[in-house]
């Protein structure tokens, strides 16, 4: 039998004044079970830094055919294909052939050599963007999880900040292409 994903409730405030982007969001996101939770809360970050009424959680690491977020329009067409981790370029490309919009955000100890191995054929690829988070930043993420979180998220000048309850954390976020 397989193993089902833990689901967790969001209560996010978002406050992103580099956008002029103002919501509170109510929602369920699921952590496949091969999934760190520190992945699940990178993926809830990037849904902080590309929110959009259309934006939606996909299935993720349960699918080939999608990313972890997508945008789409009301006419079915993906307008934005974002995905987290060290992706392959060619696991990239099938966004590229599906969206305007394409973006890749990297974290892990390991980035740096992934993206030396990987950055000559990325600049190959038409309109994609790719960002990694600071490795040290991102792992105090997992201190966020609870199976209800009320979280804020305020990001400003490039920067983001994420609130709990108890805690704050101040996340990097780099561009590599």
């Amino acid at each position: 039998m397989a193993l089902k994903p833990t689901l967790y409730k969001v209560d996010l405030q978002l406050v992103d004044t580099d956008r002029n982007v103002y919501d509170n969001c109510k929602f369920t996101i699921a952590q496949h079970p091969s999934e760190t939770q520190i992945r699940m809360m990178i993926r809830l970050m990037v849904f902080s830094l590309n929110y959009h009424s259309d934006l939606q959680f996909t299935k993720g690491l349960s699918s080939q055919d999608e990313p972890d977020l997508w945008q789409i329009s009301p006419s079915l067409e993906v307008q934005s294909w974002i995905s987290v981790g060290q992706a392959s370029a060619e696991r990239m490309r099938k966004g590229i052939s599906r969206s305007p919009k394409v973006i890749l955000y990297a974290y892990g100890s390991e980035t740096d050599i992934w993206w030396q191995k990987a950055e000559a054929a990325y600049r190959a690829l038409p309109h994609i963007e790719v960002f990694k988070f600071d490795h040290k930043q991102a792992a105090k993420l997992e201190q966020f999880v609870e199976r209800k979180m009320q979280l804020t998220v305020s990001i400003s000048a490039g920067e983001i900040y994420l609130t709990s309850d108890a805690q704050d954390l101040s996340l990097s976020l780099s561009k590599l292409l």
